[in-house]
């Protein structure tokens, strides 16, 4: 029960910071999004590499590199996912800055719904009856906002793709998540350093070049980065799934708020219903696991 408390809280702790996440990117909005993800990419790097070494987990670390490589299919999931990831990290970023934090937020709310519908493609799972209705429902969640903007949201669609295929990529792989986080930031770091060269070069680079709060907010995207995470990876490993799944709807929930409420972005008649039918998607998407979880959990105890 005490773990399970400490699990509790920590991943609540973790949704909360990323539900944050529209404040800290918006003291850096005059950054262009592409210099912040560089940044975000090489001071995670930094960061975990650190929390590694003073954990003297560095050997550890050498042999996850080394199984990773010796299983070429698992390698190359990670590596393709680290892309994804930073393409998620990306379209996040220059949508907070663009006023599209309402799109982000329904972006994390079809996530789980998004993640069903790659399940059943490439994993080849069944959908119970219930599923079936959550599925549907959400799908014309998003038919209505498309009817009514006249175009499909993009941004909501990218992050909800990007994060579930690297979801799907990650499942295949067994990897702690601090380390994970060092190997995947490690593929992607060349291309952030060039970046920052080319920056550099065309006199357009804001760390070092604006003022000392830009500098710390760029380096800080490291510990906004890590610090969600590693709580997140504690509270998975000490409560159930389905608790997991309630708890993910703290972030885009504050999303939403910071996005109607603190930076006055749009929300309307049509997009409550909108959002209502993917909110009643969700309830009946977390009931039917959680049913599910229960049911097998009563078999496994009789067997």
């Amino acid at each position: 029960m005490q773990d399970e408390r400490k699990g509790i809280i920590a991943s609540v702790g973790a949704y909360f910071l990323w539900g944050l996440f529209p404040i800290y990117w918006k003291f850096v909005e005059h950054v262009s999004s592409e210099e912040i993800l560089a940044s975000r990419i090489i001071w995670s790097f930094i960061l975990t590499l650190v929390f590694v070494l003073l954990f003297k987990q560095w050997h550890i670390l050498i042999l996850d590199f080394k199984k990773l490589w010796h299983h070429q299919k698992s390698f190359w999931s990670l590596f393709f996912a680290a892309y994804l990831v930073s393409l998620n990290w990306f379209i996040y970023i220059w949508a907070v800055n663009h006023d599209h934090i309402v799109q982000t937020s329904l972006g994390y709310y079809m996530n789980p719904i998004i993640s069903i519908l790659l399940g059943i493609i490439f994993l080849k799972e069944k959908l119970s009856k219930s599923q079936i209705i959550a599925f549907l429902l959400a799908a014309i969640g998003v038919l209505i906002l498309i009817t009514s903007y006249g175009q499909i949201p993009w941004v909501a669609i990218g992050l909800a793709l990007s994060f579930g295929i690297y979801g799907l990529l990650k499942k295949q792989i067994v990897l702690d998540a601090t380390r994970g986080l060092v190997i995947e930031t490690m593929f992607i770091l060349p291309v952030a350093l060039i970046y920052y060269v080319y920056l550099y070069f065309q006199g357009n680079m804001s760390f070092l070049h604006v003022d000392m709060k830009t500098d710390l907010f760029l380096i800080g995207t490291g510990i906004v980065t890590a610090v969600p995470l590693i709580l997140f990876a504690m509270g998975a490993q000490n409560i159930p799934l389905y608790l997991v799944g309630f708890i993910q709807y703290i972030a885009p929930t504050m999303t939403l708020i910071l996005g109607v409420i603190v930076y006055h972005e749009s929300f309307g008649g049509i997009e409550l219903v909108s959002f209502s039918f993917i909110w009643l998607a969700l309830v009946i998407f977390s009931i039917s696991t959680i049913v599910g979880v229960k049911k097998s959990h009563r078999i496994h105890q009789k067997a």
